[in-house]
Parts: C-alpha cells; sequence; structure tokens
C-alpha cells in the first residue's frame, strides 16, 4: 500500500529560489551547458558583465552567452502550485507597473500584462471556490454501452447534483457529505472517482485538477459509487475459509485416530525395554523404611535422597527378581 508523506515548502526551497535574488523563481531560465536554473532578468543582468554559470563557473557562451539560456514554462509552473500565493500576487505586480508605465506591450502574452482570464488561468489557490457536479457511477455507461436516448439523458442530469467547494476540500470531505446527504450505513463505504478512477482520500480538489488537467471549461466531473465495507468482506472470507478447513480436517482427523487405535499404528516398546543387567528405575513410588520379619531393619548408610527400589534382571522375563529393601534382601515373584 502507498504511504502519503507530507513535505514542506522549506525543504523545497533551495530547487525553487534563485540563488542571485534569494527570492522564487520568475520567469524561470535554465543555462543549457549545466542545467542551473535562475529568474529570467537576474540571469540576464549577470551575462552582461561575465560569461560563466554563478554556480558552477561553466563557461556559457564564449561570445554570446544569452544564446545558451532557455525558458523553463515546466519549472516556473511548479514554483506557481507549490508557493501558495506568488501568481496571483505577481500577476497584480505586472498589472501595477503597466498601469504606472504604459508601454507598448502588444508582442507580450496576457500572463507578461498580468492580465490572465479565469479561462485561462493554470493556478488554482486553496481559497478559491471550484465548481463540481457528483453523480452517482454507472458502469454500464463506460465504452458506450448503453444507447443514448433523451429520456435517459434526463434521468442522467435529474440525478446528478453541483456544488460549490473550496479547494481545499478533500476527498474524504466529500465522502462524509455525500453518507450524511444520503443516509448510508456504516456497513457500505462510499468511493468519489473521476471517471473511472478512485480517488484517494487525501487529494484535495486542487489535486485533482492539477492530475486531471482540469481546463475550466466546466464544472470538475467526479462520480461515486457505494460498495460493501472492505472489513466485512474480509472477515466473511476469513469465516468462509475457516468453514472449508474444518470440513477438509474433519476426515483427516478422523482417519488419524482410526491409525491409533488400530494395531498397526500402536507405537513399538522393543526400543523403550531395558536390556538384561542395565539398572532401571522403578516406575513404584519411594517408600518408608518398613521392618522385616519383625526385625527392625538395621541402620544403613546415609541414602541418597531419592532413594528407591533397584530392579535387576532380565527384560520382561517371570522368574523371582531380587530386590534390595534398605540393605536387607529379600525376593519377589
Amino acid at each position: 500500500m502507498h504511504r502519503t508523506t507530507r513535505i514542506k515548502i522549506t525543504e523545497l526551497n533551495p530547487h525553487l529560489m534563485c540563488v542571485l535574488c534569494g527570492g522564487y523563481f520568475i520567469d524561470a531560465t535554465t543555462i543549457i551547458e549545466c542545467l542551473h536554473s535562475f529568474c529570467k532578468m537576474c540571469i540576464v543582468r549577470y551575462l552582461e558583465a561575465s560569461k560563466y554559470c554563478p554556480i558552477c563557473d561553466v563557461q556559457v557562451h564564449k561570445t554570446k552567452p544569452l544564446l545558451n539560456i532557455r525558458s523553463d514554462k515546466t519549472l516556473q509552473d511548479i514554483v506557481y502550485k507549490l508557493v501558495p500565493g506568488l501568481f496571483k500576487n505577481e500577476m497584480k505586480r505586472r498589472r501595477d507597473f503597466y498601469s504606472e508605465h504604459p508601454v507598448d506591450v502588444s508582442n507580450g502574452s496576457n500572463e507578461d500584462r498580468g492580465e490572465v482570464a479565469d479561462d485561462d488561468k493554470r493556478i488554482i489557490t486553496d481559497d478559491e471556490i471550484i465548481s463540481l457536479s457528483i453523480e452517482f457511477f454507472n458502469q454500464n455507461r463506460l465504452g458506450g454501452t448503453v444507447e443514448d436516448k433523451p429520456s435517459k439523458d434526463q434521468n442522467v442530469i435529474a440525478n446528478k447534483r453541483y456544488l460549490q467547494c473550496p479547494a481545499a476540500m478533500t476527498v474524504m470531505h466529500l465522502r462524509k457529505f455525500l453518507r450524511s446527504k444520503m443516509d448510508i450505513p456504516n456497513a457500505y463505504q462510499v468511493e468519489v472517482m473521476y471517471e473511472d478512477e478512485p480517488l484517494k482520500d487525501y487529494y484535495t480538489l486542487m489535486d485533482i485538477a492539477y492530475i486531471y488537467t482540469w481546463r475550466r471549461n466546466g464544472p470538475l466531473p467526479l462520480k461515486y459509487r457505494v460498495r460493501p465495507s472492505c472489513k466485512k468482506m474480509k472477515v466473511s472470507h476469513a469465516q468462509q475459509e475457516g468453514q472449508n478447513s474444518a470440513s477438509r480436517s474433519g476426515p483427516e482427523s478422523d482417519s488419524a485416530s482410526d491409525k491409533a487405535g488400530s494395531p498397526s499404528g500402536a507405537p513399538s516398546t522393543s526400543s523403550s525395554l531395558p536390556s538384561p543387567g542395565t539398572p532401571v528405575q522403578s516406575p513404584l513410588p519411594q517408600l518408608p523404611q518398613l521392618p522385616v520379619n519383625g526385625t527392625p531393619a538395621a541402620a544403613a548408610p546415609p541414602p541418597t535422597p531419592s532413594r528407591s527400589f533397584t530392579q535387576f534382571g532380565g527384560g520382561g522375563s517371570n522368574k523371582p527378581r531380587n530386590v534390595t529393601l534398605n540393605g536387607s534382601a529379600t525376593s519377589s515373584g
């Protein structure tokens, strides 16, 4: 399972800031010889007096260093998307500048003049309101399997709902909103989808707009579906597996008990019997000193703490065996 890691913007600052001015990249420009990036205005001014890279000191060009620098739109878009409010402040600064210094900038783009329309805007802020549409995910409609009829289209439009939410709202908040509005029990889970792909709970509407290149030509199209909870499915599956294993182990246990009860299944005792002349410990419990033939037994040397009967004789024979009891000899039949 993929794990999400939150990274602070301060950890990325070394990759997003210009070493010449100490600020975030504005009109990021890269030297093609060493691929180091700077603000366009900063590097142009620097190369007027030097022909070497400010970071690695590689020669940019022998005579015309401006020929070996390129505008890096991708890096600039990353900086605008990662740094909150940077794009909005930069566009306002450009509008203020050209309003105070009216010059002919007809050859420049709308972004150069700070005049970016909402439809052309690529940067989304956290506090911006995003319009979205939410409808039930119908598997049969994928691939055009259902014929487009006016009645069905009207039903689809009637089932679609429109919302306006902050760009920082996450998919988890949207799921909770759908669950509360539709009274969905906890035994079922709600999945929010873009087309046919489920979305992660930590995705924000801003992330979805960036990932799926939403062009602002309409509400952000989202879908949802209701499925049984994964935990319930796993528990029922585990119970089914347990029943199957129990049914399989039943005949095996019966056959094992049959084998244990059969003579062939009994363990052999030949290896456990002592050989003749080998002393073995008697299984009888330890007995106190008793008189023999009415005569008290003579005092014997101090016995060991675990003194017991000692048996001598052939293994398994019916002959009388000599047993020593507290130093007195007696015979047992």
